[in-house]
């Protein structure tokens, strides 16, 4: 019985501790990689408000103010980026280093644990009692320390329980400040704001650049009047910024390359088309480029409004509440009940190394059961029967016998 509860404690443990290291490892990993997927949005969002600030059509270009106004806002940005990866990064490895540290220590543990349940029976067999009584100590120290991390792991399961609670509940009340911010910190309300309210104002001022080339071909060199007209840009947004719909003759971001292909020409030195064709290869290319940009910031748009009302933070949570912490009390379960195995296991061990090692021996057990003395005894008895009589002793024999005649 007490091997029994010690094999399976264990096996427990050692299943237990291994799954619930990799369940938080899994844990952080997802955290983390939210964290640099969002990141990673606002890199892109930076580096294409920088590239639009940088395209021209035939000599066309944002105006000025709106170049300072991407600078002053790609500032906030990297601002914000770094904050979100420096905050993720620092709270999941110091998470990562306790749990380690964790699992480290049950290893340790289980392994003497082992050891000493080894070594204990075999000193137990070979009746060394001062031995025996040390590891006994040994083992009474250990089976505390055991218990103690039994106790350590019903608080880390609560404190897992308590979190995926506060989780599940800031899910459906993100305004809350909590501690739960240093794990996945939300981006900067006003500067999600402003990030997708300059996107869409970038998109638009693009849009117009565009479409004043298209509209200005018939007084520039670089066209060939003798084309057609090519069909204007539709632009997903108004001058205030809100969502219209494309007018009839329009072209979408994602078929604008395509219909614009079929007014094309091929160049000449002179600048001027050598075909029929509405505009030379090079402005059809510095064309796309527009679109290009517009089409990727229009692209990052839902994202930044997920940005904006922390709708990622709220995701991955729900996330880790639904798939991950279920996992984590398990393997904690198995953890606590492991320790609690091993640790009753032993402490039975203990009991039963000192009863194995005060038990007398087979000599003994048969002596008593046949009224054998000592062998100490019979050879007191016979050294006092084989030593003669003194010369003293045979004087006073002499004089009581004289006495009596």
């Amino acid at each position: 019985m007490v091997h029994l509860n010690f094999r399976i404690g264990c096996v427990l443990l050692s299943v237990g501790q291994d799954e619930f290291h990799g369940e938080v490892l899994d844990t952080l990993d997802f955290v983390v990689n939210q964290s640099d997927f969002t990141v990673q949005v606002l890199k892109n969002v930076t580096d294409f408000l920088l590239l639009a600030k940088t395209i021209s059509v035939d000599q066309l270009s944002l105006p000025r103010d709106v170049q300072n106004k991407v600078d002053k806002i790609n500032v906030d940005l990297n601002d914000a980026a770094n904050t979100l990866s420096g905050e993720t990064a620092k709270s999941s490895g110091k998470i990562r280093q306790v749990f380690d540290d964790i699992r480290c220590t049950l290893i340790v543990v289980a392994t003497m644990m082992l050891l000493l349940a080894i070594l204990g029976f075999l000193l137990s067999v070979l009746r060394h009692k001062h031995a025996i009584y040390i590891f006994i100590i040994s083992g009474w120290l250990l089976v505390a320390v055991t218990f103690v991390l039994c106790g350590f792991f019903v608080i880390v399961s609560n404190a897992v329980g308590d979190t995926c609670a506060a989780m599940g509940e800031w899910v459906h009340n993100s305004r809350a400040e909590t501690s739960l911010s240093n794990i996945l910190p939300c981006v900067d309300e006003q500067t999600t704001n402003l990030t997708l309210y300059r996107s869409k104002e970038v998109i638009v001022q693009l849009v117009n650049v565009v479409n004043t080339a298209i509209s200005s071909q018939v007084k520039t060199v670089s066209y060939n009047q003798s084309g057609t007209l090519m069909p204007p840009l539709c632009s997903p947004y108004d001058s205030r910024m809100h969502e219209r719909q494309c007018e009839p003759g329009e072209v979408s971001f994602v078929t604008a390359s395509k219909v614009w292909q079929n007014y094309a020409c091929d160049g000449s030195d002179s600048g001027l088309c050598g075909t029929a064709g509405g505009v030379t290869p090079e402005v059809y290319n510095q064309l796309v480029a527009a679109v290009n940009a517009s089409y990727a910031l229009d692209h990052y748009t839902p994202f930044l409004l997920n940005l904006q009302n922390c709708q990622f933070v709220r995701g991955a949570f729900n996330s880790i509440t639904t798939f991950f912490c279920p996992r984590l009390k398990l393997d904690l379960r198995m953890v606590t009940a492991g320790l609690g195995l091993i640790s009753s296991g032993v402490m039975l061990c203990l009991i039963l190394w000192v009863f194995y090692a005060n038990r007398p021996q087979g000599e003994e057990v048969f002596a008593k059961q046949h009224g054998i003395k000592d062998c100490r005894d019979c050879s007191n008895s016979l050294n006092s029967r084989s030593t003669p009589p003194s010369s003293s002793s045979y004087l006073l024999t002499a004089k009581s016998y004289g006495r009596n005649a």
